[in-house]
């Protein structure tokens, strides 16, 4: 008479549900690490973008002061991506700056309502556009 002992499936059974759950733990784990590397990359980018949409429009209120009848674009590359500005003249007093900063695939834009006196130039509006 021959006795089979088969006490050995259920502990490979064991080791194979074991090791798919630590499995599937592990690349949920590394799943949630690579959306919050992507998020960190994508805040950074638009800091870094709405950074250059100021500096655009920084320099295009230099472009004002220096020149009260500006009006014109101009683009600029600064750091790890550009940005560009329009001056639009609205009337005899008053000016519009559109800027845009580009890093990557994130754009952010700035629109700046100016008032141009003898003297001085005014922001009476500065505000971030979608």
């Amino acid at each position: 008479m021959t006795v089979r002992r088969e006490s050995g499936y259920i502990a490979l059974l064991a080791v194979l549900v074991v090791g798919a759950a630590a499995t599937a733990i592990g690349l949920t784990l590394l799943t949630t690490g690579t959306d919050s590397q992507r998020s960190g990359l994508i805040e950074q980018q638009s800091k870094q973008a709405r950074g250059l949409a100021t500096a655009c429009a920084e320099e295009a209120l230099q472009q004002i002061h220096d020149s009260a009848t500006f009006a014109g674009t101009n683009t600029l590359t600064l750091g790890q991506g550009t940005c560009d500005y329009s001056v639009t003249v609205t009337s005899g007093t008053t000016s519009t700056v559109m800027a845009s900063g580009t890093v990557e695939n994130v754009v952010k834009r700035i629109r700046v309502y100016v008032t141009i006196s003898a003297s001085s130039i005014s922001i009476t509006s500065w505000q971030e556009i979608s």
